[in-house]
């Protein structure tokens, strides 16, 4: 459970700094890119991702 959680929070946390990457438009070819609601969401998926990881970390096995 421990290493589960620590997996999903990492991956979650590298899809909001890309859909972060795609709303600022450094990361282009889809339709995500240049949008505004991305550069918003994106920073906010990653730093759930990172509780999520930080708390799979923290959890006593």
């Amino acid at each position: 459970m421990r290493t589960g959680l620590i997996v999903v929070g990492v991956v979650v946390a590298l899809f909001g700094l890309l859909f972060t990457l795609q709303g600022v438009g450094a990361v282009g070819g889809s339709p995500m890119s240049n949008t505004t609601t991305w550069s918003v969401l994106g920073p906010i998926i990653a730093l759930v991702g990172i509780v999520v990881a930080v708390v799979g970390w923290r959890r006593r096995p």
